[in-house]
């Protein structure tokens, strides 16, 4: 643990929990971790943000806010994906602690409290590493080739399989919510920050009830964001292959010029069309990921809101309205 001597007001753990269409879990998944908190810390506060759940979810957590002044709950105006809304709710906690977890109980409650007693050995981050998954096939495929996408051109270490799954203290909360992501990739922004980081390793079980809200499309749009917001020394990359590309080019025509003047058949020219479709490929690639990063510096400078709240339900009347 970290900082000045605590107020008392504030709450030694916050616990987010994001949500979508989650009638089935949140009353259970509340339950589960309120036992846990009241279990391993003094003072505590729950907060859920719902991203326009089209079901019963926002009825229930008014409910349990109704029966439980510790939690809280935020209710966005739309649906602003699984990178923006749950950091922006991370950021409205004022825990000396927060953990991010979510509603399916995919994210194991009962680990709450080796987080906990991680981070009052001195770790500043705690990341839950699954060593399996529930989901299988294609998503599978596409979340493990993002992975390895992202530790092989990142510019820090990602850890593989964590999924944003841990504990982290209020100094680097603060520190990562100064930097003003448009589209944060939290998961890496804590480790980018440099605190003494800790990785606890769980089997992932399946999801207590309902139906996954990832697709094959969201887990790569995710990875390319990811891929975007922790990969800048990329965009250096069309330099160092634009020399061997030209060589290996020049190559090319001059057999194609040969096999002309030969007689030859035209493999040569065939070859040279394959190569040259994949480095226009290749530089494409390339494009859309400055592109990306010229859409985000774009977000910066019209210093677009995370989300924007159509609700707070049991927050303190200082802590009304908060954007971030």
């Amino acid at each position: 643990m970290t900082g000045a001597p605590p107020d008392p007001a504030t709450p030694e753990l916050s616990i987010v929990i994001p949500c979508f269409n989650e009638e089935e879990n949140v009353v259970a998944i509340h339950a589960a971790v309120k036992a846990e908190a009241l279990a391993h810390v003094a003072s505590h506060e729950i907060i859920f943000i719902d991203n326009r759940s089209n079901d019963r979810t926002r009825d229930l957590l008014r409910a349990i806010c109704a029966a439980d002044p510790d939690t809280r709950a935020i209710f966005n105006n739309r649906n602003y994906g699984q990178m923006r809304s749950p950091t922006h709710a991370i950021y409205q906690a004022t825990g000396r602690a927060v953990i991010g977890m979510c509603a399916d109980f995919q994210d194991p409650p009962e680990m709450i409290g080796a987080f906990v007693a991680q981070w009052r050995a001195g770790a500043q981050i705690v990341l839950a590493q699954r060593h399996t998954e529930a989901s299988a096939g294609v998503l599978t495929l596409v979340r493990n080739t993002g992975y390895r996408l992202l530790n092989a051109a990142s510019d820090y270490p990602i850890v593989q399989n964590a999924t944003g799954f841990g504990l982290y203290d209020r100094a680097v909360i603060d520190t990562v919510s100064r930097w003003r992501e448009p589209e944060p990739f939290f998961r890496g922004m804590v480790v980018e920050s440099g605190y003494r980081l800790v990785v606890l390793p769980f089997d992932r079980p399946a999801r207590a009830a309902g139906n996954t809200k990832n697709n094959w499309r969201t887990i790569a749009a995710f990875a390319l964001s990811g891929l975007s917001g922790s990969a800048r020394s990329l965009l250096r990359a069309p330099l160092y292959c634009l020399l061997p590309g030209m060589a290996i080019t020049a190559v090319l025509l001059l057999a194609a010029l040969v096999a002309l003047i030969l007689g030859k058949p035209g493999a040569g020219w065939l070859m040279l069309a394959a190569v040259q479709f994949g480095l226009a490929c290749v530089m494409l690639l390339f494009l859309g990921l400055i592109g990306d990063q010229v859409r985000l510096i774009a977000e910066r400078t019209r210093n677009t809101p995370l989300v924007v709240e159509a609700e707070r339900v049991n927050f303190p009347a200082d802590r009304a309205g908060l954007q971030s």
